[in-house]
């Protein structure tokens, strides 16, 4: 078996490159070297596995999924060995989790690390990718599985002044590997996204006075987070193989299913039974698990926004504060709705100032802090909470060039358009694992990861078994699948909301929803029938010297 671990042995053609080391890039590599037997090399620019929980390390920094379901699946051995010690684990854990899995599947001998993929290149004539890294390594493979994932490329919004700013500035998604300490400091930290609503609440406790700067403000509902006891982790792996099946054909990839009514047919007393029943359960229940037209229906929508706005009506003490924290300009459950620990209660806190800069905005940034229209607001340090260029940003900053010299970032200029989000048509044999029009990031993502990573090797699987050379998506099932994810789409009130699904949050985006809502269940069904079919949807070009 070939290790990229060593400089002097680097891997210059294989037959399946990974980009990637998180929960997509480690099954990728696993299965495409144990259970297709094919040379393998995985590329990722930290310093080791993890993908985003290697590098999201910022105060709070928790998973929102419940631990039972937010791991691997595939291997019962996994499953019996671990335990996560509480029912949302934090960034350590789940990093540490990861580590367990790749000692454990011997997965780190085939990674390049510390290695960044800044060309993608096409070769017709040899019918292989050409990958260059930063370093002027050159790896040429078959085929490459893009696991960059959906929130890896920070957004970096700029800010007059900034680099004249004299304290330190902590961007979240990059967060120092290091403890970071803000007693006695003056902290001001701008986003109130999931990531802000995490952060925020830590800090508060922490730092000598702590400002918030607000754009936008989220609705979220409480964690309820606590330690797993040992009948607790023996009872989820008794679980584990029925819980698992289940919710690989569920909406979200979780064991929520929504209420089978209109809210509105119930009475005021009954639904605040049912939204009670929700808010308290400390996990998505309240999104993803309400009455079934909370998400389309605009009126319905608005009950059960108000619903929460009375909550934080009943939890932050000034209500002029409470007023700036309700959302009002979009439905309720289109931005992504967070789970907190703490986060309204914060804004009662005597050294948490709360600014609104759509009433006072920012100005520009100088050697003391932030100066609003106002005036200045001194800090010690600014932390930077603006998010990501989701679900195409990790893709459009490598250069990948397809057949023709076509641009994957021209190409998707106009808007990201990829069949069945795992293949982009003129870009042979690269599969882009939880890409745009997939539903990755509305639903668990080890549970949607494992099925997509499953197709691909399937995919994979079936060329190889019948000589097949070039796997492409064609242009008509694309647009047929684009057209389709913004049908449904549309049937919701996502598309309503400037939120990064629609690519908001970064200027000049092209505003295009970029999820599949259609849920994982049914997007399984899809992908099924596409392999049932033949692999429809894709030309399949067959080696001429293969002999069945």
């Amino acid at each position: 078996m070939i290790s990229v671990a060593d400089e002097d042995r680097a891997v210059n053609e294989v037959d399946v490159a990974v980009i990637g080391a998180g929960f997509s890039g480690l099954y990728a590599l696993h299965l495409a070297r144990e259970e297709l037997g094919l040379r393998v090399c995985g590329i990722e620019a930290a310093d080791d596995v993890g993908g985003t929980w290697y590098w999201n390390r910022y105060p709070g920094a928790r998973v929102d999924t419940l631990s039972q379901v937010y791991c691997y699946s595939f291997s019962p051995e996994l499953i019996a060995e671990w335990d996560y010690t509480e029912r949302y684990p934090d960034q350590s854990e789940i990093l540490a989790y990861l580590g367990y899995v790749a000692d454990r599947l011997d997965l780190r001998r085939s990674y390049r690390f510390g290695t960044r993929v800044t060309e993608l290149a096409w070769d017709e004539e040899s019918v292989q990718w050409e990958l260059t890294t930063d370093e002027g390594h050159v790896t040429r493979a078959g085929i490459v599985v893009s696991a960059l994932g959906c929130l890896s490329a920070p957004s970096r919004p700029q800010f007059e002044g900034l680099e004249s700013f004299t304290g330190d500035v902590y961007y979240t998604a990059e967060w120092p590997h290091h403890p970071v300490p803000f007693e006695g400091r003056r902290v001001a930290i701008i986003g109130t996204g999931a990531t802000g609503i995490q952060v925020i609440p830590v800090v508060a406790e922490e730092a000598e006075h702590l400002t918030v700067f607000q754009r936008t403000p989220n609705y979220s509902t409480p964690q309820n987070n606590r330690p797993l006891t040992p009948e607790d982790q023996q009872r989820h792996r008794e679980e584990a193989a029925d819980l698992h099946e289940l919710v690989k054909w569920t909406f979200g990839g979780n064991p929520l299913t929504p209420i089978e009514r209109s809210v509105k047919e119930d009475s005021p007393e009954e639904r605040k039974r049912e939204f009670d029943r929700m808010y308290d359960a400390g996990d998505f229940s309240f999104w993803l698990a309400n009455y079934e037209d909370v998400l389309s229906d605009p009126e319905a929508n608005e009950i059960a926004a108000e619903y929460l706005r009375d909550r934080i009506r009943a939890t932050v003490a000034d209500p002029a504060t409470a007023e700036k924290l309700m959302p009002r300009d979009y439905p309720y459950g289109t931005k992504r709705q967070p789970l907190d620990t703490g986060y309204f209660e914060t804004y009662n806190r005597d050294n948490v100032t709360l600014i609104d800069i759509r009433e006072d905005p920012i100005r520009e940034m100088v050697p003391a802090g932030i100066r609003t229209e106002s005036g200045l607001h001194e800090a010690d340090a600014i932390i930077l909470a603006t998010g990501f260029d989701a679900m195409t940003g990790a893709l459009n900053r490598i250069r990948i060039v397809g057949r023709d010299g076509k641009l994957l970032s021209e190409e998707w200029r106009g808007g990201p358009r990829a069949y069945l989000g795992l293949a982009v048509a003129g870009f042979p044999n690269l599969f882009t694992i939880t890409g745009p029009g997939s539903p990755s990031v509305l639903t668990n993502m080890p549970t949607a990861i494992e099925q997509h990573v499953e197709w691909v090797i399937d995919a994979i699987r079936y060329a190889d078994d019948n000589g097949i050379r070039r796997f492409e998506a064609t242009p008509e099932a694309t647009d047929r699948w684009a057209g389709y994810v913004n049908k449904i789409a549309a049937a919701t009130l996502f598309p309503s909301a400037a939120s990064w699904y629609m690519g908001a949050n970064v200027p000049g985006k092209p505003r295009i929803f970029m999820p599949y809502v259609g849920g994982l269940d049914r997007f399984r069904r899809e992908c099924d029938e596409v392999t049932a079919g033949g692999y429809k949807g894709f030309e399949l070009e067959r080696d001429e010297s293969y002999v069945a």
